[in-house]
């Protein structure tokens, strides 16, 4: 009996710098196993691959060990935010809302 495969790809990106690595692996193989089998991390060694979230096509897959790949889909590592984005709109609100409020003192 033959083990079927499936094409794949992995790929991570930071703002200066992305990468995407196309893989043959066995149908079966797991998200967190076809990063591991790319050896992204050797492209960029801060990376973790072991901690890092991941996603399919842009939606975050919570346990990556368990979601098993199919035929064609990307794998794709998420880089850690810098700031948290409900709390970056909360601080431009607020930001807008002085500045409402100053401008309205000027009238």
């Amino acid at each position: 009996m033959v083990d079927k495969t499936i094409a794949v790809e992995v790929a991570y990106a930071l703002p200066q710098k992305q990468k995407i690595i196309s893989l043959v692996v066995p149908e079966g193989t797991t998200m967190l196993e076809a990063a591991r089998l790319s050896r992204i991390d050797e492209h960029f060694p801060e990376l973790d691959i072991e901690q890092s979230a991941m996603g399919v096509f842009g939606k975050t897959v919570p346990k990556p060990a368990e979601r098993q790949l199919k035929a064609g889909e990307r794998v794709e590592i998420y880089r850690a935010l810098i700031a948290d984005p409900k709390e970056v709109r909360k601080q431009r609100a607020a930001k807008a809302k002085e500045a409402k409020a100053e401008e309205a003192k000027q009238e």
